[in-house]
């Protein structure tokens, strides 16, 4: 019930403050920034509606994404990625089943930070 308060408060605060007015002129800048370069102006939009959606869910670059994004801006995509970002440590620790999930959900985690990753490079 706490974590509906918060929300709420937050929600609240974000009403009573410009935000939202701020966050169209960012959306729209971006889009119109995108436009004067050559480039998509839809995509710019998409990404700063994404970034916008990002700090309402509190959410910040979890080490996850810079360890990838790290990864490919020294050594590009690499074949061995995930061997790479596997935490050896606690690797070690866990049974054939686990092992088995916890590279699958490694996995997906690397996908969904390339994914991003490619959408911070295509909107710069």
């Amino acid at each position: 019930m706490d974590n509906l308060k918060t929300v709420a408060k937050q929600a609240k605060q974000r009403l009573r403050s410009d935000f939202w007015k701020q966050c169209q002129r960012d959306v729209d800048g971006a889009a119109l920034e995108a436009e004067r370069n050559g480039k998509n102006a839809i995509r710019a939009r998409s990404n700063a509606l994404s970034r916008v959606k990002n700090v309402i869910k509190g959410e910040e670059k979890d080490d996850f994404y810079l360890r990838v994004k790290e990864l490919l801006d020294n050594y590009g995509e690499v074949s061995d990625a995930i061997g790479r970002l596997t935490d050896r440590e606690k690797y070690e620790k866990l049974s054939y089943e686990e092992r088995q999930r916890y590279t699958m959900e490694l996995s997906s985690k690397y996908v969904e930070a390339l994914e991003k990753y490619r959408r911070e490079k295509e909107g710069r």
